[in-house]
């Protein structure tokens, strides 16, 4: 069995649900033919610097010109112009991708992104290919550029998601709620009180760990000049090297600062609270890691729509006001059984083995007729 799991390198959110089903699919089972592709380096060069930078920029310095584009796609009397002028600019760009799909048919096709979603449709339509196709939706929400009409399934991360495709005409027969795939190092078992002597974190403390993607973008060293006196802090920076200069040479108490790192479920496990922002992976990973979250910013669009459903499920708050931040974050610390009431709802609907639930629903029967 041939199986394409696909992605972009446009968000990291993509990559990650993408490897963590490759990950699963290679040790679950080696008789399947894998490969892991970014569809972009199936692209031209001068498409795919400006697909990701253009994304890069947009979210850093644009970010109200990102929410008119966003809702501008999505509104319904205009997708189709839309959608016929975002594929005349795929195709246009994407043709070693599409001559791979042709020369490989593989028997199933994964894609953790909409840009590869029209594009295996397209082919599946014209019998150029004939793969099944299964989209793994790693947001909350349903942009539009989702929907691509030869799909064969929808894996999306909860019921709210499902009921958006039923309203968007996508039959229930055609979308299963398996979660958005995290790694599997999320999913251990971590002894708090060891992990705090091993990173040096005080282990009777309540702690607050502070992480907003890899661009760490939003008020952080605000944030840390109101909190470090009532709370220990824990900031990853990731790419924002300024902010982490800053911080260090602050030297403030009860606060330690990380760039990037690989070993986030850690500090996950030892906190008790993340503001962070709603990226559709780093809500799956804190839902699996029981960790309530608190958002400071959103990013119009995707992460809005995923903040507004994490509140509708009693999960999270998004709060601009950083005094509200601040007093909200000490009611948690005072009321530890507010945060056990927020805990409990997300043991409600966390999905912590989505990967494995992909290969039952996906593989598992394909498996056993080809053996």
């Amino acid at each position: 069995m041939k199986v394409f799991i696909v992605y972009a390198s446009a968000g990291a959110g993509h990559h990650k649900a993408a490897q963590a089903i490759f990950n699963y699919f290679k040790v679950k089972d080696p008789r399947i033919d894998l490969s892991l592709l970014d569809i972009l380096d199936y692209s031209n060069f001068l498409f795919k610097k400006n697909y990701v930078h253009s994304y890069n920029f947009l979210i850093r310095y644009a970010l109200p010109l990102w929410a008119f584009v966003f809702y501008l796609t999505y509104a319904k009397p205009i997708r189709p112009l839309v959608n016929l002028i975002g594929d005349m600019i795929d195709r246009a760009n994407t043709k070693k991708f599409a001559s791979l799909l042709i020369r490989e048919n593989p028997d199933l096709i994964i894609t953790t992104h909409f840009l590869s979603c029209e594009i295996v449709s397209r082919l599946k339509i014209k019998n150029k290919i004939n793969s099944k196709l299964v989209t793994v939706i790693t947001d909350f929400g349903v942009h539009p550029f989702w929907l691509a009409k030869a799909t064969d399934l929808y894996i999306v991360p909860s019921d709210f998601t499902k009921k958006r495709l039923v309203k968007e005409g996508i039959s229930e027969n055609h979308i299963e709620v398996c979660g958005v795939p995290v790694d599997q190092k999320f999913l251990g078992k971590f002894n708090r009180t060891d992990l705090c002597h091993k990173l040096l974190i005080e282990p009777d403390k309540f702690t607050v760990l502070i992480v907003t993607g890899s661009f760490g973008i939003g008020p952080i060293e605000k944030i840390v000049k109101l909190l470090y006196r009532e709370v220990q802090v824990l900031v990853v920076c990731a790419g924002n090297r300024r902010l982490f200069n800053k911080l260090k040479m602050s030297r403030h108490d009860n606060v330690l600062v990380y760039g990037f790192v690989e070993n986030l479920e850690e500090l996950m496990a030892v906190s008790d609270i993340i503001v962070t922002k709603p990226g559709g992976l780093t809500l799956s990973e804190l839902l699996v890691m029981d960790l309530p979250p608190i958002f400071i910013v959103t990013i119009p669009g995707q992460e809005s729509e995923n903040a507004k459903i994490m509140a509708q499920y009693g999960i999270g708050r998004k709060i601009s006001n950083l005094q509200l931040l601040k007093s909200t974050i000490l009611s948690y610390k005072n009321n530890p059984k507010e945060l056990e009431r927020i805990k409990e709802k997300i043991r409600q609907m966390r999905k912590p083995f989505a990967a494995r639930e992909i290969y039952n629903v996906v593989c598992k029967d394909s498996l056993r007729n080809s053996g």
